[in-house]
This record gives structure tokens, C-alpha cells and sequence, in this order.
């Protein structure tokens, strides 16, 4: 009796032993690929408790998180034959548990190698200021030529982004002397255009005070207000436009009568006999 209750505790101390060698835990963030006798099974172990035959299956946990990957910095020659160095970073997480754990070996290390080779292939086809000002559509070139190899792994490619383009010196100072030379010709013109749309308003002015002489006269009055204004200025009122104005009719209406003045003078001297030279006496007398 003694001998089979001693049995039937070794086998209950024996099947614990076993179930707990056999009970894995899947975290939140990963899933199990369970390898029986060496082949995959083809459903993965979801999150929670799991339990798997002693010594007859193994798992691999695989992380389906986003893997941010930075891509190492890529030095290679644009279309336009500048020499630049790029870097870049991948976003990815795996889609299909099975194929990343099957299909290749180390998905995050050949997800970097493939973008490497993608950015230099991009940095060949594209000219300097597609790097500099055109990124998005190089970030979507980008993905697509990461994501198709990397979706027989399944991976999918979330986002790849250009970080940051580093150009010679050489290049740099000639860059800036090419937007300071922008700069200046942009301030050169907008002065240009705000003088030529002075002396319009300025013409236009000019046309309305000819048109109505009252205008010059308010003006005046406006100007020496403002004058007027400042409390340590002297005001030296000039001559009133209207007075400068009459004699200046006047002196034209007195050269228009000036040539008939002179025709006038010119007749009347003709019009007097002039006296006739007296004779000579005659010798013979």
C-alpha cells in the first residue's frame, strides 16, 4: 500500500514536471513559431500561456513591433555628377511570422542591407535638388524598392525617410553665393517696382492738381499743417499759389502781344514822307 501511494507521486511529481518543461509564455509583442521535430507548424502560437511537447517542440519568438533601422551613411554620385553622402531610416514590422522566421535567416539585417543598396541606387538616378527639395517622392521610391524583396520575407516596409544629405564645402559656398545673389536681385527688383509704382501714383497726382487748381491750394494748406504740427519749427508761409498763378498768366498774355506790338511800329513809320535832298546849284550862273 505504502509502496503504491509513493508510486502515484512520483508520477503526479513526474506529469508536473513535464507539463511545466512544457508550458511556454508568448508576451503581447511576440509570436511563436513552434518547429516540431524539426518543421514548422503552420499556425503560430498567439500571445498567453502556450505548452508544447517536451523535448519534441521548440518555439522562436518573433517580434512584431515596428523596427525603426537606421541606414548607415551612403556616399555616392547624383545624375547631375555631384558627390554626396546620405543617410536614411526604415520603418518595418513583420506581417507574416512564419515566412520571417522561415524564409530568411536575419530579416532585420537583410532589411538593411537591401536599403543600403536601395539608397545608393536612389542617390545615382536623382539629381541634387530632387535630394534637397523633392524627399517625398524619393521616401515613396525608397519603400517601394525596400518592400519588394522584403514582402517574400513577410515584412512589410511602413516608412523610409531620408535624414539628412551632406554636401562638399565647395559645393555649400557656392550654394550660398547663389542665394545671396538670389536675394539681392529680388530686393533690387521689388525697389525697382516700388519706385516705378510711385512716379505712376506721383503722375497721377500731378494730372489731377493740373486739372484742378483748388487741389494745389489744399495740399498747401495740408503741408503746412503738418508743419505746423512740430513745436519748435518756424513757419515761413510762401506766396499763395493763385497769386503765382495770375502772374503767370499775365506774363504769357504779354508775350502773345509783343509781335503785333512791333508790325504795328513798322507801318506807321512808313506811312511819314521823308524829306527830299536839296539841289545842287547850277555852276554856269
Amino acid at each position: 500500500m505504502d509502496g503504491a501511494v509513493v508510486t502515484s507521486l512520483l508520477v503526479v511529481a513526474l506529469a508536473l514536471v513535464v507539463l511545466r518543461s512544457g508550458m511556454r509564455v508568448v508576451n503581447q509583442v511576440d509570436r511563436g513559431v513552434v518547429f516540431r521535430l524539426g518543421k514548422a507548424l503552420p499556425e503560430y502560437r498567439k500571445p498567453g500561456v502556450t505548452f508544447l511537447i517536451p523535448f519534441v517542440d521548440r518555439m522562436r519568438k518573433v517580434n512584431v513591433q515596428v523596427v525603426v533601422l537606421p541606414v548607415p551613411t551612403q556616399e555616392g554620385i547624383t545624375r547631375d555628377n555631384v558627390s554626396v553622402k546620405v543617410d536614411a531610416v526604415v520603418y518595418f514590422r513583420v506581417t507574416d511570422p512564419l515566412r520571417a522566421a522561415i524564409e530568411v535567416q536575419d530579416y532585420v539585417f537583410a532589411v538593411g542591407q537591401v536599403a543600403q543598396s536601395s539608397l545608393r541606387s536612389i542617390i545615382g538616378k536623382s539629381e541634387l535638388d530632387d535630394l534637397l527639395s523633392d524627399r517625398e517622392r524619393l521616401h515613396e521610391g525608397l519603400a517601394l524598392m525596400i518592400d519588394s524583396p522584403a514582402a517574400g520575407w513577410g515584412v512589410h516596409i511602413d516608412r523610409v525617410e531620408i535624414k539628412d544629405v551632406q554636401l562638399p564645402e565647395s559645393l555649400k559656398r557656392s550654394m550660398s553665393r547663389q542665394a545671396e545673389a538670389e536675394r539681392e536681385r529680388r530686393a533690387r527688383v521689388i525697389t525697382a517696382d516700388g519706385e516705378f509704382q510711385a512716379a505712376q501714383q506721383l503722375a497721377n497726382a500731378s494730372r489731377i492738381m493740373s486739372d484742378t487748381p483748388e487741389a494745389m491750394q489744399l495740399r498747401l494748406l495740408q503741408t503746412v499743417v503738418e508743419v505746423a504740427a512740430e513745436k519748435n519749427s518756424t513757419l515761413v508761409m510762401p506766396f499763395p499759389v493763385e497769386l503765382l498763378r495770375y502772374f503767370d498768366r499775365a506774363a504769357h498774355r504779354l508775350q502773345r502781344e509783343e509781335p503785333r506790338s512791333d508790325g504795328d511800329a513798322g507801318g506807321t513809320a512808313s506811312a511819314v514822307p521823308q524829306p527830299r535832298p536839296a539841289e545842287a546849284p547850277d555852276p554856269r550862273v
